[in-house]
């Protein structure tokens, strides 16, 4: 079953910022200050523009590849099960750790009207959340855009009167001293860099929405753009909100602080009842951490479903319970967490979840340059990532540079879980997933082997998504002209033909003329009878142009056969002209046009042909696809006027594009259909046999 795409870009947001906004502001600035004092401001500073080449190459993979799995799909489709299998289980961990991280949170903010135990308290709503999702608790976009309004306006509260009690002069309520500044650096430079590392796990929400990017409508806009208000918003709020903290409690007193946001609001909201900024902080505290502990049991069990289904993992983890509920994933997921909470210190869970989640974002950035090399033409992302290749490769060092600053215990752990990652894909995968990644397209540059159902897999989700840039070939047939040839010499012929391609490109005839000749003794396409391609370059045209010329008489061609010269009848010349600067297009569309009249009764089955544009028709249809005009008095005219959404189509077509008055563009779900349109229609060969029946051949 496909999910319905129905979130838009608030969701986009809400999903992004209500996933950040919980620990990274309510628990962490206090741990994170004690390793470099009031300078953790600029560490969080850093720390969003650090995640800045991963946002761009998620949101690029994201608007190419909407699929629900998020980063452990990428990096399977992009470098294959093996490397799959180790940032799918890595990022499992990470979110695992993200968390209880949450859920820790919940234990030390309730702990400040009650007296509870802050790790008990946590596996308590660890157990109570995974019941609630076995029981089938889904995911409310409405109540999250809710929960991240209210989020908003709180905490844009708490650093607006943050900043009116500090620069207003009047201070009595508050410990504001200049002093609290001085050393900016207590850990010096690598005090920052480590720190920098260390609160990058605020930032880790961003990138989860990649996990729903199917559900997503019309993710090249909103997914990136979502991201962006995101990160802007979050980034903005994290460095005003912990420069609040920093100059309310002093840096002493928060490098021992749990609950530093608690602590700060005590001295602010003057202009409230006693108390009731510390109750709306606490309770808004407590929501976001409720929502990002059920919200991330959620979403990490997924992980476990999804490389169930691929094999990765057993396929037990992906059994659907009567609720509609993967229960072993679940109850896998929640008990990790426990086990996390129990054995990690609080310091301990940040850094393993930052450090993996380092070395996910080195292979994400590496992913973007992998399918950007294998050349797949399936492979169409909505959204670019600026700065291409450099963005990635600073993506790769700098995260490489903060794995090794978050200290050896933390990389020896990440190492660790590479290695029994990679042992599991030997002993356990290996010999029950049979697919490969994008790199061995771009190996196949090099000689190697690459999978080719990974670019049918690419064309289906093309269709879901409803994006694809326009196939030169078909195009170029869609647009090409058909001369019905009156009996006439060969130069004739091709003088007329190459002066009305002359006006239609707007170069001389001449030079087409010649270049025509030139390809006459060495016709690639003697070996079938009564057909010829002519074919010529010229540097700096707008797009190929094909023009068909047609003698059911036949017109003597002078040919070369073992050095002597003779003549042959031929019936139907193709005349094709490509850019001189493109001469691989030149030889696929050569290929391409001779797999056409390859096809048996290729010659009878055109001059039956009635109208040009039943020529056009034919010449497009293939295997996997078919190209046809909607009129009034054929039977396409059930399409003519209504909405491509509302069209029934085979499952697994693709409407590629539409050629309206001379010319072509991709259409989308509400792109309204016209008398006069020609569809070109991609999809598998009996659908394309199906639609060849009922809007061409029934006539």
């Amino acid at each position: 079953m496909k999910l319905k795409k129905e979130l838009g870009l608030f969701d986009v947001f809400a999903v992004s910022t209500g996933a950040m906004f919980s620990s990274g502001f309510f628990l962490l600035p206090g741990l994170a200050a004690q390793y470099t004092g009031p300078s953790v401001i600029l560490a969080y500073f850093l720390a969003g523009i650090l995640i800045l080449p991963s946002m761009f190459s998620v949101a690029e993979i994201s608007t190419a590849l909407p699929r629900s799995g998020g980063a452990y799909f990428f990096l399977d489709r992009s470098l294959g099960p093996m490397m799959g299998t180790i940032g799918g289980i890595g990022t499992y961990i990470a979110l695992l750790l993200k968390t209880a991280f949450a859920l820790v949170g919940i234990g030390a903010y309730g702990a400040i009207f009650w007296d509870i135990p802050i790790k008990e308290t946590a596996v308590v709503f660890a157990i109570l959340f995974a019941i609630l999702n076995i029981f089938g608790a889904r995911k409310s976009s409405g109540i999250q855009k809710v929960l991240v309004v209210v989020l908003l306006v709180v905490l844009g509260a708490f650093v607006a009167d943050g900043f009116w009690n500090i620069f207003s002069g009047n201070q009595p309520a508050i410990n504001f001293d200049k002093n609290n500044y001085n050393p900016f650096f207590t850990g010096g430079l690598d005090g920052l860099v480590f720190t920098t590392g260390f609160v990058f796990v605020s930032y880790l929400g961003l990138t989860q929405i990649a996990s729903v990017a199917e559900e997503i409508k019309n993710p090249g806009r909103n997914i990136p753009l979502g991201m962006g208000l995101s990160l802007l918003v979050t980034a903005l709020i994290y460095v005003l909100g912990v420069f609040v903290m920093v100059s309310v409690i002093g840096n002493e007193e928060l490098t021992k602080d749990l609950s530093p946001a608690a602590t700060a609001v005590e001295h602010l909201f003057s202009w409230l009842p006693p108390k009731t900024g510390l109750y709306i902080i606490v309770i808004a505290a407590l929501f976001a951490f409720a929502s990002t502990g059920n919200a991330g049991i959620l979403a990490t069990s997924r992980y476990p479903l999804a490389m169930g289904r691929d094999k990765l993992f057993s396929e037990k983890f992906s059994k659907i319970s009567r609720w509609g509920t993967p229960i072993p994933a679940i109850l896998l997921t929640a008990g990790l967490i426990i086990l996390f909470i129990i054995v990690l210190t609080e310091e301990g869970i940040v850094k393993l979840a930052s450090t993996f989640q380092l070395f996910i974002f080195m292979a994400l950035n590496f992913s973007v340059i992998v399918f950007r090399n294998s050349k797949i033409a399936s492979y169409d992302p909505g959204y670019h990532s600026p700065l291409y290749p450099w963005m990635q490769l600073f993506g790769i060092i700098s995260s490489l540079a903060l794995m090794f600053y978050m200290g050896w215990g933390a990389l020896a752990f990440t190492l660790a879980t590479i290695v029994f990652a990679y042992l599991w894909y030997i002993f356990f995968v290996r010999s029950k997933v049979k697919r490969e990644g994008a790199i061995y397209h771009w190996f196949a540059l090099l000689g190697k082997h690459q999978h080719d159902e990974l670019e049918n897999e690419f064309m289906m989700i093309l269709r879901e998504k409803g994006l694809r840039q326009d196939d030169i070939f078909n195009q170029t047939i869609v647009r090409s002209k058909v001369h019905l040839a009156q009996k006439s010499t060969f130069e004739d012929l091709v003088h007329e033909v190459a002066n009305s391609i002359g006006v239609e490109l707007q170069v001389e005839g001449a030079i087409l003329y010649e270049e025509f000749l030139k390809a006459t003794p060495i016709d690639p396409a003697l070996v079938i009878p009564e057909v010829s391609l002519l074919y010529a370059k010229h540097p700096d045209i707008i797009h190929p142009v094909l023009h068909i010329a047609l003698c059911e008489d036949g017109i003597d061609k002078p040919v070369e056969k073992d050095g002597r010269a003779s003549k042959e009848k031929i019936k139907i010349f193709f005349f094709l002209v490509n850019d001189k600067n493109k001469p691989k297009e030149q030889l696929r569309m050569l290929s391409s046009i001779m797999n056409i009249v390859e096809r048996d009764y290729f010659i009878k089955d055109v001059f039956s042909s009635k109208t040009t544009r039943k020529i056009v028709e034919y010449l497009l249809h293939d295997k996997r696809y078919i190209s046809f005009s909607l009129t009034k008095d054929e039977p396409s005219n059930v399409l003519i006027n209504k909405k491509l959404m509302e069209v029934k189509l085979p499952q697994d077509v693709l409407v590629v594009f539409i050629d309206r008055d001379n010319s072509s563009f991709a259409p989308k779900g509400n792109t309204v259909l016209l008398e006069n349109d020609v569809l070109t229609i991609v999809g598998e060969p009996s659908s394309i046999n199906t639609l060849y029946d009922q809007y061409i051949l029934s006539n």
